[in-house]
């Protein structure tokens, strides 16, 4: 049996932490002294190259094409006149953290206008750094809306309907946080009336979601099985990740 009192270090080899977030536990390790880490620097990589993944597919109308083939139908001028260029289109990430500032720095050559929210704003290169009050006025401009936010009280049903009804007509909405923070019969409201141009989801509520959810078949909606984040080798990476944190641990060093 190990006395808890004793452990001075917690290490999670996942990046979501919502079970530990709660006065009792941080202030018990906060009151020895204690380290608690995640691993979301696992995950952030796959998780950013899987968003522009998905932006590039809606702009160059790939779910279309896919779905044209399975019926053999040769669809050009239903798909070619639609496509898009990302340059010069905006787009705001809420969730600024490993995920988000890795994305920005893949979105970059793309030349878009990136904004970004989080709690406290700070300077990052190319980026414009707000605070979710500051941004409500800002999403009627966005074409895609990034959504990468942790599951934590104050996040659940973020995305409602009433901040869905301040998009711009014709956004791309995507999920790769927690199903948690959107409201998911809102959104399938706004794809159905076809505010939103498409949703890409990687996450929902519950998980697998149910056959006989209607997000199965709203229009433009694509849904992956929560694989973002993932790939191969993601355990050897996580023991890589473990192992980096224990030297940096045992030398006084930060974690990551």
């Amino acid at each position: 049996v190990i006395e808890t009192s004793c452990i001075k270090w917690v290490s999670l080899n996942s990046a979501g932490y919502t079970r530990y977030d709660t006065p009792d536990f941080l202030g018990a390790m906060k009151s020895r002294g204690g380290a608690f880490s995640n691993a979301s620097s696992v995950f952030d990589e796959p998780c950013a190259q899987y968003l522009p993944a998905m932006m590039l597919a809606f702009s160059r109308q790939l779910p279309g094409g896919i779905l044209a083939q399975t019926s053999k139908t040769w669809a050009y001028g239903d798909l070619r006149y639609k496509t898009f260029l990302l340059q010069g289109q905006t787009a705001i990430l809420y969730g600024f953290g490993a995920i988000g500032q890795r994305l920005a720095e893949m979105l970059a050559p793309f030349k878009m206008n990136l904004i970004a929210v989080r709690r406290k704003p700070a300077d990052f290169p190319g980026v414009k750094v707000v605070t979710a009050e500051q941004a409500e006025p800002l999403l009627k401009t966005a074409d895609h809306v990034v959504n990468s936010l942790p599951q934590t009280a104050g996040t659940d049903d973020f995305f409602n309907a009433d901040r869905f009804a301040k998009f711009k007509y014709g956004a791309f909405f995507y999920n790769v946080g927690r199903g948690t923070t959107v409201d998911q019969q809102a959104l399938l409201t706004m794809l159905e009336t076809h505010r939103l141009a498409g949703a890409y989801l990687d996450v929902t509520v519950p998980e697998p979601l149910p056959a006989d959810s209607s997000l199965w078949t709203a229009p433009n909606c694509c849904i992956t099985p929560h694989i973002a984040g993932g790939l191969r080798g993601e355990y050897e990476r996580q023991v890589d990740h473990f192992i980096d944190n224990v030297r940096r641990y045992t030398s006084g060093k930060p974690l990551a």
